[in-house]
């Protein structure tokens, strides 16, 4: 009896153990299908740009083709690009843009895993906004997010490239985003913004998908400033109006 259990235990243990290598080969395979043409062989990357025309220069949604070295990413940017729908491009050279998802849970987690393999790397992050200040995730993303993505997070305009709105962003993809830096933007590692900090940042967006517009009128949340330029608009209608009724009525008089 104690023997089978013995060999029971030996089996779950040899199967536990192989399960990560079959998935690593599964994301061989897929990379192979999907990632390979870039991204080559061993995820090394392509190194040499592509040469562009003078109408490709002038799109600020594109730049050179030059495919990163995936070696030592580890799990953490392959699983941004692939969830985010981000990989693989529709056009080599275009911006990534958050799009359907190609692959199964399955697919990404084999991938993902094949490209951790690759090197050394940071994990997938874990991270927890309800540990966050809410107050303090306003004060951090208007310092170091809101200059490309608003205040309100709603995305925006930058030389080269459009930062995204945030609200189709989970949590993890909000604090991997920080720690990879996708595409234009400025990568944050954790002595720039802590883990804290970064739970605070996360509780931020969170909020400012669904703000408590308790001052009024949201207006599609697209911000303060044009908020109050459609009421200084409406204010000046209403008072034009009133003049020219006071007008009429005066030379009536």
């Amino acid at each position: 009896m104690k023997l089978a259990a013995l060999v029971g235990a030996s089996l779950l243990l040899v199967g536990v153990a192989a399960k990560p290598g079959g998935l690593v080969r599964q994301g061989d395979a897929l990379y192979g299908q999907y990632c390979l043409s870039c991204h080559r062989a061993n995820g090394e990357g392509t190194t040499t740009p592509r040469t562009i025309g003078a109408a490709e220069q002038r799109n600020q949604q594109q730049q050179q083709a030059v495919a990163p070295s995936l070696r030592g990413v580890g799990a953490l940017a392959a699983d941004f690009y692939l969830r985010t729908g981000y990989m693989p491009l529709h056009k080599v050279g275009l911006q990534p843009r958050r799009s359907r998802v190609l692959f199964t849970e399955g697919q990404i987690r084999a991938l993902v895993a094949y490209v951790a393999s690759l090197g050394k790397g940071p994990p997938v992050p874990t991270p927890h906004p309800q540990k966050g200040n809410l107050s303090q995730g306003l004060q951090l993303f208007t310092e170091h997010c809101a200059g490309c993505h608003q205040v309100v997070a709603q995305g925006g305009v930058v030389t080269g490239a459009l930062p995204p709105p945030l609200e189709d962003a989970t949590d993890v993809q909000i604090a991997e985003a920080v720690r990879i830096g996708p595409y234009v933007m400025p990568r944050f590692s954790k002595r720039a913004i802590s883990d804290r900090q970064l739970d605070s940042i996360v509780r931020y967006v969170d909020w400012a998908k669904h703000p408590d517009n308790r001052g009024g009128w949201g207006i599609g949340e697209i911000g303060p400033v044009p908020e109050g330029l459609v009421t200084w608009f409406i204010a000046v209608v209403v008072l034009v109006g009133l003049c020219m009724a006071i007008g009429k009525k005066l030379k009536h008089a």
